[in-house]
């Protein structure tokens, strides 16, 4: 079965070369042209990724994004004409997976989606649709809310369990506090950033070789955490060493 992706962008020519370059890749492409319509569509039917533009007419790209994230974690990739750290940092912290800056090639357009693509079949799919999640060397139950580093049974609270379990639910997305605060604590935030800097540094002694600098729950600078979807593999990442949480 053909992947679906769905561009939402006002560019009408621009839609149409990306629609062509993707659709040559095999890929199923749909496009709309305005914020409202976008998300109607991606709310309608399912997608393994949204590219969506920021400045669109009726509701904007963060306006849509938003709403996305309310209901799905499709992977998300920022189009803009934009090329400020800021609004970079926007997009990443209400949920973007990954943003692109016009104007683009379309080679280092077709290699983010394949790499957002691959990252959410591989590991959404493969991993999470089973009673296990097998990451690196953890293996966490579900069912029996469980976790095994090196075949070890881990010592973990059920705030721990939890917080692990969506992390690993959710493989390379960046959460921030307040949305880590509201699907783990199930309670509105109240800015308690201490809790959750408490538990995430009190897992990571549990589930890391070295919590100093982390392979599995990696800070985002200035936007919250993300699960690291391939922690054997040392490679230069933002936040890759601990600040503390």
């Amino acid at each position: 079965m053909k992947q679906r992706i769905l561009i939402i962008d006002d560019d009408m020519d621009l839609c149409r070369l990306l629609k062509n370059n993707l659709e040559q890749e095999d890929y199923y492409v749909r496009t709309c042209h305005d914020g409202a319509a976008g998300l109607k569509e991606a709310m309608s039917f399912e997608y393994q990724l949204v590219v969506l533009d920021i400045m669109l007419p009726q509701k904007n790209g963060y306006e849509v994004l938003g709403k996305i994230r309310e209901k799905s974690f499709v992977p998300v990739l920022m189009l803009t004409a934009r090329g400020s750290e800021g609004d970079k940092v926007s997009g990443l912290r209400m949920g973007a997976d990954d943003y692109l800056t016009k104007p683009f090639s379309n080679s280092e357009f077709l290699a983010r989606v394949s790499s957002l693509l691959r990252r959410y079949t591989v590991f959404n799919t493969a991993n999470i649709s089973g009673k296990a999640i097998k990451v690196g060397n953890l293996l966490i139950d579900k069912c029996g809310r469980e976790v095994c580093k090196n075949n070890s049974l881990l010592d973990l609270t059920a705030k721990e369990f939890d917080l692990l379990l969506f992390f690993a639910e959710n493989p390379g997305q960046v959460f921030t506090k307040k949305q880590i605060y509201h699907a783990v604590w199930n309670e509105e935030y109240a800015f308690d950033d201490n809790n959750i800097m408490v538990h995430i540094r009190r897992l990571r002694k549990k589930i890391e070789d070295n919590p100093e600098n982390p392979e599995y729950i990696i800070t985002v600078w200035g936007v919250g955490y993300k699960f690291d979807l391939q922690p054997s593999q040392k490679q230069l990442r933002h936040g890759g060493k601990n600040d503390g949480a």
